[in-house]
């Protein structure tokens, strides 16, 4: 490979928000400019938590496909699919299940960490206990170097290593054994001052309007502390100033939103105008890009189906070759 590779993807739970889109999304724009990526709608693992009521998936899958275009994902710099049209993921995840010890997938740190978060919902399945495996599979059957991860999800590719190194040990040299690419992820609050998630009802999505947004900030949770205009405030723990860290230039944050606030010499509401003159100019043209693209499901779909077609050439040429060292 000229370049390295890259394998990312993201669960087609709902629409992106801003969390997304600077959490992940910023950093795919930047990688898909240094090596060869991947990145899949993982609609399957989706299932592992869902599977009860998976009505919304096949709908979401658009809309994040949308979600990653509007952002700046281009399809002639990566490849863009959806997981659940290769089956061939589904036959490495087989495989390798066949040499996984049951103790290393019982001891991955988010498997108990999430069956404690998600107690309304029966999690005692194969599926939920076996996804880090399949997410072993999707990186290793495309021989994946590099996988962009938080600190949160590196026993995960750890996990890949390991089952990749027993393979090459027990078989032959086959697959490739992936180092994590970690990645910072700012802090992104919620209207609310909780992390923001769509769960919670807090977030701003890719695809709100200005006027949306606009309407989402104003009344957006500030310092507890200062209960009327002329309290000063404390930056520190104020929600809004996490979004200025972010959308403001940190002379105009030094010279006029901080001094401003501690001395109650701006309001809230002043202080949001601020935030919202660097914001609107920002996630306006993703809006706006979003918009368009929504108008041509034709053209999104062709992506995809290019974007499976490729995948499906280097999937398959892995397969053959573990087929092989298994004597299958």
């Amino acid at each position: 490979m000229a370049k390295g590779r890259v394998l990312s993807g993201m669960r087609p739970t709902g629409r992106l928000h801003l969390g997304h889109l600077f959490g992940a999304l910023d950093n795919w724009r930047k990688l898909q400019e240094e090596y060869e990526c991947f990145f899949f709608v993982a609609d399957w693992h989706a299932l592992t938590s869902d599977y009860a009521d998976p009505s919304g998936i096949k709908a979401n899958t658009l809309e994040i496909v949308l979600d990653w275009l509007a952002a700046g994902i281009d399809p002639e710099k990566a490849t863009l699919f959806v997981q659940s049209k290769m089956p061939e993921h589904a036959e490495l995840h087989v495989l390798l299940s066949m040499i996984t010890p049951l103790p290393w997938l019982e001891r991955v740190p988010t498997y108990k960490e999430q069956m404690q978060e998600m107690k309304d919902k029966d999690l005692n399945t194969y599926g939920f206990l076996g996804y880090p495996l399949l997410q072993a599979a999707d990186i290793v059957i495309y021989k994946a170097d590099s996988v962009p991860v938080g600190v949160d999800q590196v026993p995960h590719v750890e996990l890949c290593r390991e089952i990749a190194r027993r393979f090459n040990f027990l078989y032959k040299p086959v697959l490739v054994e992936p180092q994590a690419l970690l990645t910072e992820f700012p802090k992104i609050p919620g209207t609310d001052g909780r992390k923001m998630s769509k769960s919670y009802g807090n977030a701003i999505f890719l695809a709100d309007s200005p006027e949306v947004v606009e309407a989402k900030i104003k009344p957006m949770v500030t310092d507890p502390a200062r209960k009327r205009r002329f309290d000063p405030g404390n930056p520190d723990v104020c929600p809004v100033y996490d979004l200025h860290k972010i959308f403001t230039p940190k002379e105009e944050r030094d010279s006029y939103v901080v001094p401003g606030c501690r001395t109650a010499a701006i309001g809230c509401l002043d202080c949001k105008g601020v935030l919202l003159k660097h914001m609107l100019p920002v996630v306006t043209p993703v809006y706006e890009n979003r918009l368009e693209l929504s108008r041509k499901p034709e053209r999104v779909q062709g992506i995809l189906e290019e974007g499976t077609a490729r995948a499906k050439r280097v999937a398959k040429e892995t397969l053959a070759e573990v087929r092989e060292a298994m004597a299958l």
